[in-house]
């Protein structure tokens, strides 16, 4: 799953994860569990460096010897990394489009998102309008989460993936 910041990869990948029932990976909860805080690590290292941790996070999971199926959820810049984007075109990528509408009262929030520190509802337009067009290209699968709710995405989601099986293995 990849998106914007905000725009329901975490819930909505779990969501779809339990309902398919298989594992839900979220690049950022890994990274705290293993470096702490994410503001903390824009703080002392920057972004760069966070950028470096979570792309081996992506790489852990899907350049593993074995892999699995799982769902997992990226951050919102994540696919700026070449090395991802590569790991990502070898993968069912969903994209969760929203409006800013949708995710204005979540980014407005105190949410320890270091990049909306500063102006949030300014950032977020800025770095969604930047990052659309990677999102957009890397995407096999494109759904606006702005007027439906977690259930009917989830269900949605599952048709669309289960669509997109079939164009890649016809004889199923």
């Amino acid at each position: 799953m990849i998106g914007p910041m905000a725009v329901g990869k975490s819930v909505i990948g779990s969501e779809l994860a339990r309902a398919l029932g298989i594992e839900f990976v979220d690049t950022d909860q890994r990274i705290v569990a293993k470096h702490g805080a994410i503001p903390r690590i824009f703080s002392a290292r920057g972004e760069h460096h966070f950028r470096q941790l979570e792309a081996r996070a992506v790489a852990q999971v899907l350049d593993a010897e074995q892999p699995k199926t799982v769902v997992l959820s990226v951050g919102g810049g994540a696919v700026l990394d070449s090395g991802t984007q590569q790991l990502l075109a070898k993968t069912t990528v969903v994209f969760l489009r929203a409006t800013l509408e949708t995710v204005r009262e979540r980014i407005l929030r105190t949410s320890g998102r270091p990049l909306l520190a500063a102006d949030p509802v300014e950032t977020w337009s800025r770095l969604a309008a930047a990052r659309g067009p990677v999102y957009a290209r890397l995407a096999d699968i494109t759904i606006d989460v702005s007027n439906s709710s977690v259930p009917e995405l989830v269900t949605q989601l599952i048709s669309m993936l289960a669509e997109e099986s079939r164009k890649e293995n016809p004889e199923q």
